[in-house]
Parts: C-alpha cells; sequence; structure tokens
C-alpha cells in the first residue's frame, strides 16, 4: 500500500526522510561557506545536525511560537514514535525530541512546503552561528 498523506505517515518514516532533508540544507550551507576540507565539514555540521542540536532547536521553535499546529502535531508523533535504534552519545530524551525535529522536516518535504522548509532551516542556521545552543553542546 502507498501512502499519499503525509500527515497519516509514521512518525519514524517522516524522521527518517527530514534527518536527510535538514543534513543535505546544512551541508549545502557550509559549502557555500568556503569549508571543504572534510574533517572540518563533519566537525562543523555537528553543531547543526547532532541529536543534541536539534533537539535544542525544536524547543526553541516551541519557545518562540514558530511551528504551525500541525508542525507541533508532527514534532509530537515523531518524538513519540516506539524506535528500533538506541541513542548513541547522548540520552534517550533528546534523541527523540530530535526525531520529532526531524519528523517536522520530513513531514514538510513530504506535503511540498519548500519555502517552509527554507524558512525553518535558516532560522536554525541562525540560531547556530549566533551562538544559541552553546550552553546545549
Amino acid at each position: 500500500m502507498v501512502m499519499n498523506d503525509p500527515l497519516l505517515m509514521n512518525g519514524i518514516a517522516l524522521a527518517y526522510l527530514g534527518d536527510a532533508v535538514y543534513e543535505v540544507y546544512i551541508r549545502q550551507h557550509l559549502l557555500e561557506k568556503g569549508i571543504s576540507k572534510p574533517a572540518h565539514l563533519q566537525r562543523t555540521a555537528t553543531h547543526y545536525v547532532s541529536a543534541k542540536a536539534q533537539a535544542a532547536l525544536i524547543e526553541m521553535m516551541k519557545e518562540q511560537d514558530l511551528l504551525t499546529e500541525t508542525e507541533i502535531g508532527i514534532f509530537k508523533r515523531g518524538r513519540n514514535a516506539k524506535s528500533y535504534t538506541k541513542a548513541k552519545n547522548t540520552s534517550a530524551v533528546t534523541y527523540r525530541t530530535s526525531t520529532g525535529f526531524e519528523a517536522v522536516f520530513g513531514y514538510l518535504k513530504l506535503a511540498g512546503q519548500q519555502e517552509r522548509i527554507d524558512q525553518l532551516a535558516q532560522w536554525c542556521i541562525e540560531q547556530v552561528e549566533a551562538g544559541g545552543l552553546d550552553e546545549e553542546q
């Protein structure tokens, strides 16, 4: 059975796609900044795409009311989904929260909301580059 409505999709499936969507956006941003050495790229990308960073970013989005009601629902579905992988280098709560973050990006991609992806990803970049996550890292 093919599922065409991203609102009905499993949170883990949305997170699976959202992880890639967000990471590609970040990788492109880093390359555009002129970072080209693989080790430096990987080290820098971690500030944007680690579970800790993603969990902190989604909490900031919620605090600042940046998410729509639908996006909050998708976040909760992703966060609460039963995962078959274990968190590496972070707590289970942080890992699950970051899964919710990724689910939002996956949902937006499948819903064809590229402008919204651009808006949220750019906001995330601005927060990281402004040092807003230093305490969480």
